[in-house]
């Protein structure tokens, strides 16, 4: 098995038949900085999530899944076996409702990625619509909004253009689920590549608590004080935020262990609430 790439929370492999065994680890990071204290059970939570929402999308777009358990027993339930894909250097963002480093770029600008949008609009606001916002893949430094012409002066207007309508799609196709079973998923990034057919495959995760933001239906409220409840990652953030001695920089602070224990329940709830199964770890 030959190592081929640490990103923050995954590590890839490659074995002798060239297929690939992406690993999900532990660990979180927030503002691009990987914390030193790990989530108990976050790769796996990440993974079978993953794996439930690939089954559910098999329709609308291919995904790069060999296997679930055709993998090393020491990282069983937290990788998957995939096939190699030529990775599309863009992030692909669906937002339903404004958050985070889109209701920033609002405040600024009036729009996200070129997408303008009505006046008024608070944290935690539904849009009138799902937009499509993507943003660069920076291999350092934060990832930065593009728009849609942009991305057709590098990928073309027919690879954009579908690459916009997955994107819409999977977001519109999981919301309505989760919404079922009382999460709303605010935004969600997803990542594409291409397989030696030359098909769009959609790769690495789908509609997680890393990739999403998740609510609970009955607690959402536009302009809550404090922001919504999350069941995401983003209730790390949140703490971190609150620390007046890190600037954000490496290293990170260490996670205490009740936010340790918080965060994991609320990636297990979003996991048993989408699912409708038990979490085991």
């Amino acid at each position: 098995m030959k190592h081929v790439y640490s990103g923050k929370i995954r590590d890839l492999y490659q074995d002798d038949n060239g297929d690939l065994i992406l690993v999900a680890s532990d660990k979180v990071s927030v503002y691009d900085v990987v914390l030193p204290t790990p989530i108990p059970d976050k790769g796996k939570l990440l993974t079978q999530l993953s794996l439930w929402w690939f089954e559910q999308l098999a329709d609308v777009v291919p995904n790069h899944v060999i296997s679930s358990t055709d993998v090393p027993a020491e990282w069983a339930g937290r990788a998957v076996r995939c096939r190699p894909l030529k990775m599309l250097t863009v992030e692909c963002i669906a937002r339903g409702y404004l958050a985070g480093l889109g209701l920033k770029e609002y405040e600024k600008q009036g729009s996200v990625s070129g997408v303008a949008l009505p006046a008024g609009l608070v944290e935690g606001s539904k849009l009138p619509e799902p937009i499509f916002t993507p943003t660069t893949k920076a291999t350092e430094g934060h990832d930065e909004f593009i728009t849609f012409d942009e991305v057709v002066s590098e990928f073309g207007a027919d690879m954009t253009t579908r690459l916009r309508d997955l994107t819409l799609e999977i977001y519109s196709r999981g919301a309505a689920v989760a919404r079922e079973r009382g999460i709303i998923i605010a935004d969600t990034k997803v990542e594409f590549g291409i397989d030696a057919e030359g098909r769009v495959v959609l790769a690495d995760e789908v509609l997680t608590s890393d990739s999403s933001r998740f609510w609970a239906v009955d607690e959402w409220e536009p302009g809550r004080p404090g922001g919504q409840r999350a069941m995401d990652k983003q209730f790390v953030r949140d703490w971190s935020s609150t620390l007046t001695d890190w600037d954000r920089t490496y290293p990170g602070p260490e996670i205490p262990a009740d936010i340790v224990a918080a965060t994991r329940a609320r990636y297990v709830e979003a996991y048993e609430r989408i699912t409708g199964n038990t979490w085991e770890s």
